[in-house]
């Protein structure tokens, strides 16, 4: 009987912990980029327009046409993102199985230097690189991963990411705006959406935080800050361009 091939095998149910783990990790980092300028640039842009003009029509016009923008804008920019990244993976893949390939004496002492950085005996040292070398594959990936740092991308990250980060600027996009869909006067739009959006900027904020590790509270109050602040120099702005006063 022929022994299976590695594919066939089931996966250790550790890869999928840390497959599991590093997915979830992108996935957050995209919706908070993406959410993030998503709440903060179209609530600036309603504000400043709500200054210039009384009717909501042209305010709900632009926003929509801002979000549209500003999504595809920012999902090109992640998918940018995670394309450099997988490019640069396999640049540095190719260049390690050519190193592999041509001077294999090196890339042995490079495995000793490491493996002596964990604490091994010269014996046990080795004892694991002549083990690691009788596979190429795991020897590379060992190497990548320990010398270089790096962990093979998900092929399709680039896509996710670019359709997670555009999707998420809409939903923030599209809390200020809302308000404007059911009044008739930009500043009331704008009072109702500048409660909304603060209280949205300061949850968000809140999550961001104990995502990244600082200090909640802080976190929170400083995004709905920076959100409040955007939007009060736009209106401000607009308003001093429409009465002249600039």
């Amino acid at each position: 009987m022929s022994s299976p091939d590695k594919a066939d095998l089931p996966a250790k149910p550790h890869d999928h912990h840390r497959e599991s783990h590093i997915v979830k990790a992108d996935l957050l980092r995209d919706v908070v980029i993406g959410m993030s300028d998503g709440l903060t640039v179209p609530f600036a842009l309603a504000a400043g327009l709500s200054g210039a003009v009384s009717s909501t029509n042209l305010i709900i016009i632009a926003g929509l046409a801002e979000i549209a923008a500003g999504s595809i804008a920012m999902g090109l920019g992640g998918y940018l993102a995670g394309k450099t990244e997988t490019d640069h993976y396999n640049s540095e893949l190719k260049r390690e199985y050519e190193e592999v390939e041509t001077v294999p004496e090196v890339e042995k002492q490079e495995l000793r230097t490491f493996f002596s950085s964990l604490g091994l005996s010269s014996v046990v040292q080795e004892q694991a690189v002549e083990e690691v070398s009788k596979d190429k594959e795991k020897w590379v990936e060992l190497m990548m991963k320990y010398e270089l740092g790096l962990e093979k991308p998900d092929p399709l990250r680039a896509k996710k990411s670019a359709f997670n980060i555009g999707f998420s600027y809409v939903i923030g996009g599209l809390i200020p705006l809302s308000p404007y869909f059911f009044v008739s006067n930009g500043i009331q739009g704008l009072k109702i959406s500048t409660v909304i959006t603060l209280i949205c900027l300061f949850v968000f904020g809140y999550f961001k935080s104990k995502l990244t590790g600082v200090n909640r509270w802080e976190g929170a109050v400083r995004v709905m800050i920076i959100g409040a602040i955007a939007a009060g120099c736009a209106f401000a702005i607009a308003r001093l361009i429409q009465t002249g006063h600039y």
